[in-house]
């Protein structure tokens, strides 16, 4: 079976990921992506570097008429290649099956069956655009969700209309969280081309690595009451709402600290943001760390792992290395993943008060930390793994061959 991954950028996970679909399942893998960073990836992603089982191929990307990023050359590549498959990623991809006139029969003529990667994220069921809309639950990384007026909910009204029209072409759809099946299936998708493959990392080796790390010396002084943040640094992870809440428990936790492991263009306002709350020297910005054993040694010093925004992939990290997680409202894989009162808390979203009561409920008992860590690291071996969403892919990969 030869499947085709289109996508606006390899991040380093995903390269873990085909790479086990090349040596597990025997797929004929290639990828495309642009041949420098597209304007459909997000400021500080991390694109993989690892050795690739894969065949890759870049493609210059250009400026549509309606100002989104595509491939030059596409049709001809995939015809060279001649997939069974072709996996391309919805946004901002897909708009190019009615937005060009003779893209989709084009691509129809390659021979490959079509599946639609997405999550979904940021889309409302259809018919219910404008509630959405106003709710504020539809943002951008730099929180742009204040500001709604009719011109911003038209554009908003005008995707989902696309979207309407784009999601039925495909022949299948890998959603990442279950709630995927009702929202992509409003839009006239039959539930039975819509998989659900919960997003993950290479657990085998994060696995592996977390009983290297418990023969390491501690990275960090231990005995301190240690919350952790992985990710990015933009506006919508929200670890501002962190460095505030270390100011506001430090007072009952006298030895709270934050562990800041990431990067973006948020990084000096928050370390500004530390000075003038007076809680610099409790703050730690360690910058990017990418290298698993090093993040692991971070993860098993910390008690916490909280993810004050949007994310995901990062709860799967901190789980493979039993931590408990602390979270509200991410990017709907979490759903799966955070059980309430049994591996972590929820907290309302972008709320303060609920979020430092959330962390402090831990902080204040070691052992519900060490056993909401154990769930954690329970979930993960049995149910959320690399080999479940490989068993997901596969699933839908079957399907399309067979219809």
């Amino acid at each position: 079976m030869r499947v085709c991954f289109v996508m606006a950028g390899l991040p380093h996970y995903f390269t873990l990921i085909l790479n086990k679909m090349v040596s597990e399942y025997g797929t004929d893998l290639i990828l495309i992506k642009p041949s420098q960073k597209s304007k459909a990836v997000g400021s500080g992603v991390k694109e993989g570097d690892s050795a690739m089982k894969f065949r890759l191929v870049e493609l210059p990307e250009y400026t549509t008429w309606y100002g989104k990023p595509f491939f030059k050359d596409l049709i001809p590549t995939l015809k060279e290649i001649n997939p069974d498959i072709i996996v391309m990623s919805a946004w901002p991809y897909f708009l190019q099956l009615v937005l060009n006139p003779f893209f989709y029969s084009k691509l129809k003529s390659v021979g490959g069956k079509l599946i639609c990667r997405d999550i979904p994220f940021n889309i409302s069921y259809w018919g219910k655009s404008k509630e959405y809309y106003y709710s504020g639950q539809n943002i951008t990384e730099d929180l742009g969700n204040d500001d709604k007026n009719w011109k911003g909910y038209l554009y908003f009204f005008i995707i989902t209309c696309l979207r309407k029209i784009y999601l039925p072409l495909a022949d299948a759809h890998i959603n990442y969280f279950d709630e995927a099946r009702n929202i992509t299936g409003s839009y006239g998708v039959p539930k039975d081309k819509i998989f659900i493959a919960a997003n993950s990392p290479d657990t085998d080796e994060l696995l592996a690595t977390y009983e290297e790390v418990l023969q390491q010396p501690e990275i960090l002084p231990p005995g301190r009451q240690r919350i952790i943040h992985v990710g990015r640094l933009v506006k919508w992870k929200r670890v501002d709402m962190l460095i505030h809440c270390v100011k506001n428990l430090a007072s009952s936790l006298p030895d709270i600290e934050l562990v800041v492991i990431g990067f973006g263009p948020e990084e000096e306002a928050l370390k500004k943001l530390a000075v003038e709350l007076g809680v610099s020297d409790r703050v730690l910005f360690v910058g990017g760390v990418y290298e698993s054993l090093t993040l692991g040694r971070y993860l098993h010093a910390s008690s916490v792992y909280v993810l004050g925004g949007m994310g995901g992939l990062s709860i799967n990290d901190a789980m493979c290395f039993a931590k408990p997680v602390v979270c509200s409202v991410a990017d709907g894989t979490e759903k799966r993943l955070v059980r309430e009162g049994y591996n972590g808390y929820y907290f309302t979203n972008g709320d303060q008060g609920s979020m430092d009561a959330a962390i402090g409920k831990l902080l204040n008992n070691p052992e519900k930390i060490k056993q909401f860590g154990a769930n954690s690291l329970a979930i993960i071996k049995k149910e959320v793994n690399i080999h479940s969403v490989l068993r997901e892919y596969d699933v839908a990969f079957q399907y399309v061959m067979k219809h």
